[in-house]
């Protein structure tokens, strides 16, 4: 039987969450995990509620022409998508791109334990240096995604 193991089935949410983001460079999507294994909350890159983002850019330009300056990350989304209240301390989360150090902050203040990421493509830029900086202070543990699957192919 070929059956997924729970880190791939967790990626594989995060990774299809990430499908739903409008951004054309980088999709992400985040999966928040308690430790009996249920799923909390999910979220994917984009632009806040009720803002029309085609009113705003999606490129890396200059000044007010630049996507960071709006765009919620996925790890932010799915912490502001916990509508039920659920606690986070103690879970973990599963991403398709390392966290940034902004997104640190917040996996941090809520009490994630754990990162699992696919793709650590930033890795030499301040903001991810940064991050691993803080969840190390932290004691967060950050671990390389090892499944068999890295992507979802929708058709």
């Amino acid at each position: 039987m070929d059956r997924i193991s729970w880190d791939e089935y967790f990626m594989g949410i995060a990774l299809l969450s990430s499908k739903r983001s409008k951004d054309p460079s980088t999709q992400v999507g985040a999966c928040i995990v308690d430790d009996d294994n249920k799923v909390v909350t999910i979220g994917y890159n984009g632009m806040p509620r009720h803002i029309d983002d085609s009113k705003l850019t999606w490129e890396k330009g200059e000044d007010l022409n630049n996507k960071y300056l709006y765009v919620c990350h996925a790890e932010f989304n799915a912490i502001l998508n916990n509508r039920d209240g659920s606690k986070l301390n103690g879970c973990r989360i599963y991403v398709t791109l390392f966290p940034c150090n902004e997104c640190a902050k917040a996996l941090i203040q809520v009490g994630i334990k754990e990162v699992i990421y696919l793709s650590d493509k930033y890795q030499d830029q301040l903001s991810t240096r940064a991050s691993k900086k803080l969840l190390d202070l932290a004691g967060v543990k950050y671990t390389k995604y090892q499944g068999r699957y890295t992507n979802i192919e929708l058709k």
